[in-house]
């Protein structure tokens, strides 16, 4: 699978902007703040629906302007796909996948496929469990309509037992629906634990080989689910609880409030773990990712790297680029020497100056 074209208008720092990527390996490079990273948000949201920052639609749209708009086309085999995003300031965007709307942002998914690494991802080892759960839900949900589902139901529910929970304190009466509330969210939530611990089984295989390498044979990670409560046990606990989240006005036991363990040698590396190893760990989950979405797709996915080869050292660069060959890449840099220097296969170069682009090559 591969992007092979990318058409922009009004979507942040960039007017107009037509682009044509290489198959193999593309590299934008120019100073910082001057639109790179806008390119690999762009491609992402092409296929997730989402910013990988979190961005809502109406901050992603030109300033001063009232809507955007983006058009990517996929190959996938000998199946070609049009994808166009229309971004609103104050309405839900559209969609619409070869002319054609689509009513739910989940028949997108599975589309394309994409693995996003930044800086930020080297931290997500010593982050909180909130950043290590979005991992997981939106690796889980690109992979899984089902899981998108199930999470999107989960959520709502979770959003308005929270509500309920916080009415209590001045409507008493409304306690009685409490308990619609607690079965759905069990039924949902035991769904979602359930399909985070076939994810997490899979790529706890993988990211051990991996990390072996990375490490130099010194170390053996260890991957594991901390569930906040078992998925059989989950009904249960929300009852048990409930005491408890009426006082606090919030819903304490569920699959939001799960976590990821790394663990080395029987150490947690979350909290003691050195920087080193931290970011060993990291590097080794997300080409685990890469991996695991082979194997789920039959496929490779887009690998989109943002600035990520400054941070690394020159081990973990060349373990980095040497995994990549067989896959589309696109790779943002502040300039090509690092490249050079690894004698990297570049095979089609772009300079970023103030939201325009130019091919080099």
């Amino acid at each position: 699978m591969i992007i092979e074209s990318m058409e922009l208008k009004n979507f942040r720092n960039y007017r107009e902007l037509k682009l044509q990527f290489d198959a193999k390996t593309n590299i934008f490079y120019g100073d910082n703040a001057q639109g790179k990273t806008n390119i690999l948000e762009a491609v992402y949201l092409s296929g997730t629906t989402k910013s990988h920052k979190g961005s809502r639609d109406r901050d992603m749209i030109y300033f001063g302007e009232e809507e955007g708009h983006l058009r990517t086309f996929v190959k996938k085999g000998e199946i070609e796909y049009q994808i166009d995003i229309h971004l609103k300031k104050n309405k839900t965007k559209g969609i619409a996948i070869n002319g054609v709307p689509i009513r739910k942002a989940s028949e997108l998914f599975g589309i394309a496929n994409f693995v996003f690494f930044s800086p930020e991802d080297l931290s997500i080892i010593k982050q909180g469990p909130g950043e290590r759960r979005r991992f997981l839900d939106m690796e889980l949900c690109q992979l899984d309509k089902v899981y998108l589902h199930h999470l999107v139901g989960y959520n709502r529910i979770v959003t308005q037992r929270n509500k309920l929970l916080k009415d209590l304190s001045f409507r008493p009466d409304l306690i009685e629906t409490l308990d619609i509330w607690d079965l759905q969210m069990a039924e949902y939530g035991k769904k979602l634990i359930e399909s985070r611990e076939a994810f997490i089984r899979s790529l706890g295989t993988i990211i051990q080989g991996i990390h072996q390498k990375l490490s130099g044979g010194k170390e053996e990670l260890v991957l594991s689910y901390e569930k906040n409560v078992g998925a059989e046990e989950l009904y249960n606990a929300i009852c048990k609880s409930r005491e408890r989240d009426i006082r606090m006005k919030t819903s304490n036991v569920g699959p939001h409030r799960d976590d990821l363990m790394f663990s080395v040698g029987g150490v947690d590396i979350r909290k003691f773990g050195s920087q080193g190893q931290q970011r060993t760990a990291a590097l080794s989950l997300k080409l685990s990712e890469i991996e695991l979405v082979k194997q789920v797709i039959h496929d490779t996915p887009v690998l989109l790297l943002d600035d990520v080869l400054s941070e690394l050292d020159h081990n973990r660069q060349n373990y980095l680029l040497n995994s990549i060959h067989d896959i589309q890449t696109m790779i943002t840099c502040t300039g090509l020497d690092e490249f050079v220097n690894h004698r990297f296969s570049i095979n089609k170069v772009f300079r970023v100056i103030e939201g325009a682009v130019y091919s080099e090559n």
